[in-house]
């Protein structure tokens, strides 16, 4: 099972940058010292952790992933940002939060400023010249506050309460970005970087800015920081899926405990018990595979439509289901569990099954019929079913973090912390308020099959909860519709994503 879209994981490495840690809190002045502003005002620096890096280029690989080292720096209070959309046919709005003593002052940040929620589009301003002082690059880089955060000096908050990166979930719906007072940032992405610069080996001078807008807009010193960068060549290349390595991240929060054993007792489900709410969004990364890609199912010379797919909690309460195995049974009894606004369970249900799945790329414990995946004629009528029906729930992707109850440091991110493993007698697994759970049907038998259908107008249906086993706030948004158009011909199919209101990703 393949959680997200496929990516090489980049194996540029930074060998000389120091981590901002408590450690290095002593190297760090604070920025704006003796500056006079309005208490709970940030006082924001562009910083550089080191005065030289080098990155290695690995044979193969475009070009490297620059991670320079350089910081921003926050002082006199939380640097926050909160981004929201009405819906998906409206903007991005991005508003700056200012907690000042009792006060909450929200300024609104310019009209498109930002259209997405991955973060600050072209914060940074990166120029990078050979020795002989030719400008080899001259670009933007945009900035996630919630990147890779340390503190900067022993008397700043021990941890941040604010989320651990920035959605890249093109249907996300709200964000929380920050960074704690006595903080600091990465403002590079580093080995995820989605922009490779093409240099060959050699040593560099990059100078790193903060743009005009920005520096405006935030009260920002101009400084220029500049960094030596060394580009070394390495023979051969390599790395993981970012699957797991961009959602790999175990969160720092308390987790809701499994309880010891199965439950006992009458079932409770009070009508006004807090449920979670799912909801299904619309499908995105939509292409065409080739069957001859391999994998379980796969048929070489057949035509598949790929997709990924994201349910998420709504909330108020977070979606638990755990299983409980009965000796020498295939598959566990699977429970939905339910709490009260300050964490106490008050009650349970059954909820169907969890099965092992042996296959590669599986080996976990599935939640059967937690989500369907159909593709519709353009009549809406059903021509195909995924046959993946069966789900490791994990909190992949942050949708809206400023919904009621929103969990901004999920525990589970990854299979690994919530499917459990084959000798497992029992296992809990969480969908939090506020996070999705993202799949990529990019297997055949996942996928769609559309080699024989004709061309024309199709729907992919993405349904949660489709059996209605689990107990919910609300099913009234449980379903959603994607339009595509397929053209082609057999072997070379083709298909078209309609923008989804003002949404153009396929």
């Amino acid at each position: 099972m393949t959680r997200h879209h496929p990516t090489a994981l980049r194996r540029s490495a930074v060998i000389a940058v120091a981590a901002l840690t408590v450690g290095a809190a002593a190297t760090l002045a604070a920025p704006g010292a003796g500056a006079a502003t309005p208490a709970g005002t940030p006082k924001l620096e562009l910083i550089a952790a080191t005065p030289a890096v080098t990155v290695d280029r690995w044979e193969g690989e475009p070009g490297v992933y620059l991670d320079l080292g350089t910081y921003l720096t926050v002082d006199g209070g939380p640097f926050e940002v909160r981004v929201t959309r009405k819906s998906y046919s409206d903007p991005v709005v991005a508003s700056q939060v200012i907690h000042s003593g009792g006060r909450t002052i929200t300024k609104t940040l310019p009209k498109g400023l930002v259209n997405d929620f991955s973060g600050l589009p072209g914060f940074l301003k990166v120029s990078i010249s050979d020795a002989s002082g030719v400008k080899k690059v001259d670009t933007t880089q945009s900035f996630c506050p919630n990147n890779r955060a340390g503190r900067i000096r022993p008397d700043a908050p021990a941890t941040s309460k604010y989320p651990d990166g920035c959605s890249d979930n093109p249907f996300a719906l709200g964000g929380v970005w920050g960074v704690e007072k006595g903080w600091a940032a990465a403002t590079s992405q580093g080995f995820r970087g989605d922009n490779p610069i093409d240099l060959p080996a050699g040593v560099y001078t990059a100078k790193v800015s903060v743009a005009k807008k920005y520096r405006d807009l935030f009260g920002i010193p101009d400084k220029t920081q500049t960094i030596q960068v060394t580009v070394r060549q390495q023979d051969s290349g390599g790395g993981q899926g970012l699957a797991g390595a961009q959602r790999g991240r175990k969160g720092a929060s308390k987790s809701l405990k499994a309880p010891a054993g199965r439950p006992v007792g009458k079932v409770a489900v009070a009508a006004d018990m807090p449920k979670p709410d799912l909801r299904a969004l619309p499908a995105y990364g939509i292409a065409i595979t080739d069957g001859g890609e391999g994998g379980e199912g796969a048929v070489a010379g057949k035509d598949y439509l790929a997709f990924s797919a994201t349910v998420w909690n709504g909330g108020p309460s977070p979606l638990v289901v755990d299983g409980f195995r009965k000796p020498g049974a295939e598959k566990m009894d699977a429970y939905q569990y339910f709490y009260d606004a300050k964490g106490k369970q008050v009650g349970y249900t059954p909820t169907g099954t969890m099965e092992w799945d042996p296959r590669e790329g599986h080996q976990h414990w599935h939640f059967s019929d937690f989500a369907s995946y159909r593709l519709l004629g353009a009549d809406k009528k059903e021509i195909v079913r995924s046959g993946k029906e069966a789900f490791c729930l994990a909190n992949t992707d942050a949708i809206d973090y400023t919904v009621k109850n929103a969990n901004w440091h999920p525990y589970n991110t990854d299979l690994a912390t919530a499917c459990g493993e084959e000798t497992a007698v029992s296992v809990r697994e969480v969908l939090d308020v506020g996070n999705g759970d993202t799949y990529s049907q990019y297997r055949p038998g996942q996928s769609f099959d559309v080699t024989d259908l004709p061309n024309g107008t199709y729907y992919i249906q993405v349904i949660a909860n489709p059996d209605n086993r689990l107990k919910e706030q609300s099913t009234a948004n449980n379903v959603t519709y994607r339009k595509v158009v397929l053209g082609g011909t057999p072997g070379a199919r083709t298909v078209t994503v309609p923008k989804y209101g003002l949404i153009d990703a396929p």
